[in-house]
């Protein structure tokens, strides 16, 4: 205990954009001491290869600032977060111990070090856990049950699991952790840093849309991620086949391993347009080339779908398959737009498009939804979640 303060250690595997603004929100609360122990510790540099996007990738908004935090030396033969070995950390618990915490949030287990650390720590201090795996993916047969005998095993060691959202609850009730361990702290993006300067953010996408010859009266349907299978982009190849309204357009932004693929599908219709990767202080802008905003993931691993968080907070209306995890808490079905199943509900995808090209009170309607629903997903209610009396 510092002073008043609570001192909580956390561990995560590398500088994540989606968490550095909520460990700074943690440093500065008055009622908690934290520290960020980094495993891997090649991140350290920022660059790295990330080979979805085939591109090295270093984002361009801070993530170590505003908080303690320290890199662990990291001795795997293949460093990384792409496999279990991939982050062997033999100083890692008596680093953590050393610096006398009162608590522990690990983020993730499925790296050695994390396993181990859970392991150690437990019934030593109180131990917190936070991901956001689902059940959405799961295949029945003998591979289920033995992968939810040795889960429950993991959570064995946690006390008490910050869950993401419905899906993610459901998972950690399977999974052996009871109703009282669970503590609702909603999967959050930065909302403020989307939602304004609207007007600035506003008129730099109208002249890229302009630059781009997308009219007024067009509707932009916009996606935003690695073009990757999981992710299936061609999904929106299929919806731009389906709909030969010259007002719809097709957007995507970014790179991955079906780009080629989908350039050469698409070289037939001047509504699809390729923007590229692009960066972090860039996407408020992105966001908001579109109307509407869709992730079509057959999965399987998307467990949530942070991508549409942002959308949100940038005014989208949107279209968000059930397989990822995050559909069910995000989307109000017909508010801020639809869910469908990327499988058989490329009619309704295009139902509802055709409904928002003739009806732009609805889409503005839409669009209004997704700000106001995205509100309730926000760091502060996550570190409210982690302050509830008794947790730490």
């Amino acid at each position: 205990m510092t002073g008043n303060k609570k001192r909580l250690a956390i561990v995560s595997s590398h500088p994540i954009q989606y968490n550095a603004p909520w460990f700074r929100i943690l440093a500065a609360h008055p009622a908690l001491d934290p520290c960020v122990f980094y495993t891997w510790e090649q991140s350290a540099t920022g660059l790295k290869y990330d080979p979805d996007f085939r591109a090295e990738i270093e984002w361009d908004i801070p993530l170590l600032e505003g908080y303690a935090h320290r890199f662990v030396k990291n001795v795997a033969t293949d460093p990384g977060t792409h496999h279990f070995r991939g982050l062997i950390n033999p100083t890692l618990n008596a680093e953590i111990a050393s610096w006398r915490p009162d608590a522990l949030l690990v983020f993730g287990w499925s790296f050695d070090s994390h396993l181990k650390c859970l392991r150690h720590f437990h019934r030593k201090l109180p131990v917190l856990f936070r991901g956001d795996s689902t059940l959405i993916d799961e295949r029945p047969g003998i591979r289920r049950h033995l992968r939810r005998w040795f889960l429950r095993w993991v959570y064995s060691h946690v006390d008490y699991a910050l869950y993401v959202g419905s899906a993610n609850r459901d998972y950690f009730l399977t999974h052996g952790l009871r109703e009282d361990q669970l503590v609702y702290a909603p999967h959050a993006t930065d909302n403020s840093r989307f939602e304004q300067p609207e007007a600035r953010y506003r008129r730099l996408a109208c002249e890229w849309r302009q630059r781009l010859g997308i009219g007024e009266d067009d509707l932009v349907l916009l996606f935003a991620g690695k073009l990757e299978p999981k992710k299936d982009p061609f999904f929106l190849l299929e919806i731009a086949r389906r709909i030969p309204d010259r007002r719809l357009k097709i957007m995507l932004a970014g790179t991955g391993v079906l780009e080629d693929g989908l350039r050469e599908a698409a070289a037939g219709d001047d509504r699809v347009h390729f923007i590229g990767f692009r960066n972090q202080a860039e996407m408020p802008v992105v966001y908001r080339l579109g109307d509407c905003y869709i992730l079509p993931s057959r999965g399987p691993g998307e467990t949530w779908g942070l991508g549409v968080n942002e959308a949100m907070a940038s005014g989208c209306a949107i279209l968000m398959s059930d397989k990822a995890g995050g559909a069910a808490d995000l989307v109000a079905e017909g508010v801020n737009g639809i869910r469908f199943d990327p499988g058989t509900d490329i009619g309704k995808c295009c139902d509802w498009l055709d409904r928002l090209l003739n009806d732009r009170g609805r889409l503005r309607e839409c669009q209004q939804a997704s700000r106001e629903r995205i509100k309730n997903f926000t760091y502060e209610r996550m570190t409210e979640a982690l302050l509830r009396p008794g947790l730490l």
